[in-house]
């Protein structure tokens, strides 16, 4: 008995260092990821910043396409995003339009709804290093244990997921997934993106599928023809 109490008073002691020790191994994992995502981000934001290129958005609602519209798109001096339309927007035909039947309060509704979504999903996408840093430093990061890629939970709001996948070979962004909602999660709001490459290794997101379920609607918006 008492080399029994000898023997788990010098065990515990071992056990409890083995785990501080796989914690702050774990820790330093997760922050040479993000370190990793912070400067790739950064790299690519600032090269795409010298490219322009197209971007076609189709708009469904109720699994119906009701809009598509296509723009050209380049970054002005201000750092954001500058649109210009081709031609005019298909609104599916007359009837079947985004508009349709619709009354103009059900319209502003819909517009401000959109409005609304793109808002908070601009709080996730693109990802911000010092927003994703201050998550990290509030242990609201981790790093899933098979794949690999970087989780946030309650990230912008209580509950929410937002998960980056990140290649480390090539060190780029492959996809982004986030999972959160407007005011309450019944209202949830999906956003699924996936990321490629152009010729010189500058990193660009392809395509996004945002959902919002509240109003059953699909935005599926897909960028190509990149060119200085």
């Amino acid at each position: 008995m008492k080399l029994s109490r000898i023997a788990l008073a010098i065990l515990l002691p071992v056990l409890a260092l083995a785990t501080a020790w796989g914690q702050d191994e774990a820790k330093q994992a997760l922050q040479q990821k993000l370190a990793a995502i912070k400067q790739s981000v950064a790299r690519n934001q600032a090269r795409l910043k010298t490219y322009a290129w197209t971007e076609t958005v189709e708009v469904s609602m109720k699994g119906e396409v009701k809009k598509r519209e296509q723009n050209d798109c380049h970054y002005g001096p201000d750092g954001r995003v500058q649109k210009t339309p081709i031609g005019a927007p298909d609104e599916g035909g007359g009837k079947g339009g985004l508009k349709g039947k619709m009354t103009a309060k059900k319209v502003d509704e819909l517009k401000d709804y959109m409005e609304r979504v793109g808002s908070l999903i601009r709080r996730y996408v693109p990802p911000n290093g010092q927003n994703m840093q201050a998550a990290f430093q509030a242990g609201k990061a981790a790093l899933d244990k098979e794949s690999g890629e970087l989780v946030f939970h309650d990230y912008v709001k209580t509950g929410d997921t937002f998960l980056l996948r990140f290649d480390p070979a090539v060190k780029k962004l492959r996809g982004i997934n986030v999972a959160t909602y407007l005011d309450t999660p019944d209202d949830a709001v999906t956003l699924s993106a996936t990321f490629s490459s152009l010729a010189d290794g500058t990193n660009y997101l392809e395509q996004s599928v945002l959902k919002g379920t509240a109003k059953q609607i699909q935005i599926t918006t897909t960028n190509f023809g990149h060119h200085k």
